[in-house]
């Protein structure tokens, strides 16, 4: 049956000498692999950049069931980016927030409020004309919120310390090594309640803040969300943001 959705570019591998398997986050279907036959050919009218780390597409797809592999009829590019291909920092925002999607995601199933967070987000990213220092660690964050993660923000004077096994602020230490003292803890409870996609709000973090709440928040995730592995490309995206 043919369906028509919108569609989010997580990755895609070479098949043959012509084609390729593109996995994309889709609207009504969540995460699917799609073959697209032919578009390695010089005279294809598919472009293959239209397959790059989370391009914004509008598709017709035929659907069938659990099957793990599906066909599209058409493909066509929703949103141009007009500043990511030529930013390298947000070029380099984009390849993190990709990986870290494409580690984080796995239902084939509708979700359209998660769906509707990464689409804007993109959009924002690219629109903004603002610095995108901190644009990956709000994302990070607020996905947490869609994957049904997100920390608890009970943070007080008496609740200082961040448990990150817990998900929560409480009074003393606790008995494993995964807690944040209350220096980094108020940090993260800062970048918890900034909010997202607004422009005139930032912490105006150092790099080395930065560099810290990353690899606290790529913790929280490893604690959290089984089979989580670690990232590469968040190491790149400390040397380009610093």
């Amino acid at each position: 049956m043919l369906h028509s959705t919108k569609g989010i570019v997580f990755h895609s591998i070479k098949y043959s000498e012509t084609s390729v398997i593109v996995k994309i986050y889709t609207e009504l279907f969540g995460i699917q692999s799609y073959l697209v036959k032919g578009v390695r050919n010089p005279r294809s009218k598919v472009r293959p950049g239209l397959f790059q780390p989370l391009t914004l597409l509008d598709l017709v797809v035929y659907h069938k069931g659990k099957k793990t592999l599906q066909s599209l009829k058409e493909i066509r590019l929703e949103h141009p980016y007009h500043t990511i291909p030529f930013d390298i920092r947000k070029s380099s925002v984009v390849i993190f927030l990709n990986e870290l999607l494409y580690q984080s995601i796995r239902e084939e199933e509708s979700n359209v409020e998660l769906f509707d967070f990464i689409w804007k987000s993109c959009i924002s990213l690219d629109e903004t004309a603002e610095s995108v220092s901190e644009f990956h660690l709000l994302f990070a964050l607020q996905l947490c919120r869609y994957l049904g993660i997100f920390p608890n923000t009970n943070y007080s004077p008496q609740f200082s310390v961040f448990n990150l096994r817990e998900g929560q602020f409480q009074s003393s230490i606790p008995d494993h090594p995964h807690f944040l003292d209350p220096e980094n803890s108020r940090m993260f409870y800062n970048l918890l309640t900034t909010p997202f996609l607004q422009d005139d709000l930032r912490l105006n973090l150092n790099s080395e803040s930065r560099s810290r709440l990353l690899e606290i928040i790529l913790l929280y995730y490893q604690l959290h969300l089984p089979g989580f592995k670690g990232l590469k490309s968040h190491h790149v995206l400390h040397s380009i943001l610093s």
